[in-house]
């Protein structure tokens, strides 16, 4: 289970996983591992905190696995300096998963959230080395997000002698596993503005977000129209007796209209009793 940055989008409203910070991620992370012991916890290093040097990213990844409770980390690129850092954080006895294709975090140079490798034969091998690389780095998988089914089966291949698995979003089915961001394949998000930056790639294997709407107006309309709370869903009530203390202790206080509103309360409780019975007969 990977805890991504793109809750920077999904939960935080931004247009991107750049604002995303470590100490953001880190509530995220102890969030999900609360709830989900048993699978392999993932928690991505966002933008910011392990680009500076391979101490950075160290500390970046500890602070991951001590405070957010992480199995491991996940770190994006797989240039020198990335591949570096991935070695050093290995070397500090962290695991790491690569990243490599479309990074997200480098949209400011690739110019958008745009496909890798798919401008001829030099862009796909530049990916098939970068994973390479994370691989001789120590990485124990590789994320290959949008790049051609055709490389991403290659990289794949490439990678199976030494036991290290491709984890594809938007790659096609070649890849060991596969990754969603469950918000996109719940259909939680139904905003214009969400729908603007959903990935042609993603699959909505539900409609929550249509059902979550549904039910706020539904909500909305019955407290406008008086229906909810109900009688079923106002549990809490004084009998005669103790509406009867709450208006004189109300009345004493000089809050006559406060004390009519009490007994206001209990009639049309007993008047409601009253129609129920009259039902029944």
């Amino acid at each position: 289970m990977l805890v991504g940055d793109s809750v920077a989008m999904v939960v935080h409203g931004h247009d991107t996983t750049l604002p995303v910070t470590l100490d953001e991620m880190l509530l995220h992370c102890r969030s999900v591992a609360r709830g989900a012991r048993a699978p392999l916890l993932v928690g991505d290093l966002p933008f910011g905190s392990y680009e500076a040097s391979p101490r950075q990213a160290v500390e970046a990844a500890v602070r991951l696995m001590k405070e957010g409770s992480m199995d491991s980390v996940k770190l994006e690129g797989g240039s020198a300096p990335r591949v570096a850092a991935a070695r050093a954080v290995v070397g500090a006895g962290v695991a790491v998963m690569g990243h490599v294709g479309l990074t997200p975090q480098a949209i400011s140079v690739l110019g958008g959230f745009r496909p890798q490798g798919t401008s001829g034969a030099a862009s796909a091998v530049r990916v098939l080395r970068e994973a390479l690389a994370l691989r001789d780095a120590g990485c124990f998988a590789v994320v290959l997000e949008c790049v051609p089914a055709a490389l991403a089966a290659a990289v794949t291949e490439a990678l199976r002698p030494g036991g290290v698995p491709t984890i594809g979003i938007g790659a096609g089915p070649g890849c060991s596993g596969q990754v969603l961001v469950y918000h996109d394949l719940l259909g939680m998000m139904a905003h214009p503005h969400y729908r603007r930056v959903t990935p042609k790639f993603c699959k909505k294997f539900a409609l929550v977000g249509r059902q979550v709407q549904d039910a706020l107006a539904a909500f909305r309309d019955e407290v406008r129209s008086g229906a909810f709370p109900g009688p079923s869903h106002t549990p809490y009530q004084l009998d005669e007796r103790g509406t009867a203390e709450l208006s004189r202790a109300l009345r004493a206080e000089g809050e006559v209209g406060a004390a009519e509103a009490a007994e206001a309360v209990f009639e049309d409780r007993e008047r409601e009793r009253a129609k129920e019975g009259e039902e029944k007969e």
